[in-house]
């Protein structure tokens, strides 16, 4: 394979191992300061429990990614320095405001979340818990913003300089608030917080099974049911607001995604299918006209085919279209599963249909692989295009880096990640298996436990 090809794969490689942890940490903080918040009001120890258990597995989560994701800094400068030259200005100013207003929040008051459970007020120790998820929020925004710019470029000028044009910032808020960015950052946040409740509803439902910590499990489902329930249904609205602004901004990405090569009215919808290549067509089920009334709330009205783009200029459509597909159907999925589960559970049944609590024990990896679905979607689909309409790809990357030394790394970066995603499967299954600590529990809570709960 020659150099583009191998530099890719690496990155492709690196940033998805990275995004299997900052999606859980985003979740679980949400869910850290809902049960934290509940421990402050009820003053029922269980919500103690619960919130000291899911810290650790937070904790967790959050050092692996953290090591994770200093690769792709690298990367920028080794594989991809043409790039890093010309979109310089715009992610340096991204990636300084990640680290003024995420990282030294995040990382400044985890110590606190850690390890001042005995050493501060509760006030206090929820106050920085608030402050430990807000500071995760910050970290995706600046992330998806700087990878939105990449998508939908604004606020900026081309400067010619004696290492070739470079991209530099005219208005830092155009830059920001650039055509996709919030619809993309909002998508991205739903499906984060699927990820970190999914887990928690996961992790609940398996002590359901083996009638373990029972209490436990029982209120921690309802926290993960509540949170992914909405933010299941979130997600449907923000991808499709995320849709439409594909269609206006990147047609041919719309495109790619339905398998759609003729620009026509009354557009369809393919709910599934495989696309036929050779002879420009889907071949699957599909709803007439749904496709033209979700991008402009009218079925007349047209939508731009792949045929009006140069074939150099057309994501490679397969794997786009089954991509987005396998997200989409996921993503229904896990509202339906929400949905049944959040049923179950207020009609008091949920907990004794061993059938359900199977289904909630695999809900973990729906988040996990809509989100890597999506996300690859989101990136193959604006191929050729490095940054949209003004770099390509094979434009991007370093004049003299080799294949051999980008097949070396990513063999090695494979084999440590490999080691990396052990480790952590190791240490999750180490703290599941241990459970919650009982010492979390005073000896009213344990009453409270045995009892129920003396408040809901």
């Amino acid at each position: 394979m020659d150099v583009l090809t191998l530099s890719r794969i690496q990155f492709a490689a690196t940033i998805s191992f990275h995004y299997i942890y900052p999606p859980l940490s985003i979740g679980l903080g949400v869910a850290l300061v809902i049960m934290e918040a509940l421990w402050l009001k009820t003053g029922n120890p269980i919500y103690h429990q619960m919130a000291r258990f899911w810290t650790k597995v937070f904790a967790l989560t959050f050092a692996i990614g953290v090591a994770t994701g200093i690769v792709m800094e690298f990367e920028f400068g080794t594989n991809w320095a043409t790039y890093s030259r010309f979109v310089g200005d715009v992610f340096g100013s991204a990636l300084a405001a990640e680290g003024i207003f995420a990282f030294f929040l995040e990382s400044g008051f985890l110590a606190v979340l850690l390890f001042g459970w005995d050493k501060v007020s509760r006030k206090m120790h929820f106050f920085s818990t608030c402050m430990v998820c807000l500071g995760a929020h910050f970290s995706a925004i600046w992330i998806v913003v700087a990878n939105s710019w990449m998508q939908t470029p604004a606020g900026y000028h081309i400067v010619e300089t004696a290492n070739g044009p470079r991209a530099e910032i005219t208005d830092f808020w155009a830059m920001v608030f650039n055509p996709s960015s919030m619809d993309r950052l909002f998508h991205t946040l739903c499906g984060c917080w699927q990820a970190g409740a999914f887990l928690v509803v996961s992790v609940s439902a398996w002590y359901l099974l083996k009638h373990k910590h029972v209490e436990f499990a029982k209120r921690s489902m309802r926290v993960g049911l509540g949170v992914g329930l909405v933010a299941a249904l979130l997600s449907l609205v923000s991808g499709h607001d995320s849709a439409i602004g594909v269609a206006k901004n990147q047609p041919a990405k719309l495109a790619a995604f339905e398998g759609l090569y003729e620009t026509t009215t009354n557009a369809p919808l393919v709910l599934f299918g495989w696309v036929d290549e050779k002879n420009e067509r889907v071949v699957g089920p599909e709803i007439p006209g749904l496709l033209s009334y979700l991008t402009h709330g009218d079925a007349s009205k047209s939508v731009t085919g792949l045929n009006e783009f140069q074939p150099e200029d057309r994501p490679p459509v397969q794997r786009v279209f089954q991509l987005y597909h396998l997200m989409v159907g996921i993503g229904f999925a896990m509202i339906g599963l929400a949905v049944f589960g959040t049923y179950f559970c207020w009609r008091g049944v949920l907990f004794e249909r061993r059938w359900m609590l199977w289904l909630l024990v695999l809900s973990v990896l729906g988040p996990q692989i809509a989100n890597q679905a999506g996300w690859f979607a989101a990136e193959m689909g604006r191929q050729p295009w490095i940054v949209y309409g003004l770099m390509r790809t094979s434009e991007g990357l370093s004049a003299v880096v080799t294949a051999n030394a980008v097949l070396g790394s990513l063999v090695l970066f494979t084999f440590i990640y490999l080691l990396l995603f052990a480790v952590f499967v190791y240490l999750l299954n180490d703290k599941i298996q241990h459970g919650p600590d009982e010492a979390d529990l005073t000896p009213t809570g344990r009453l409270a436990e045995a009892m129920g709960g003396h408040r809901a």
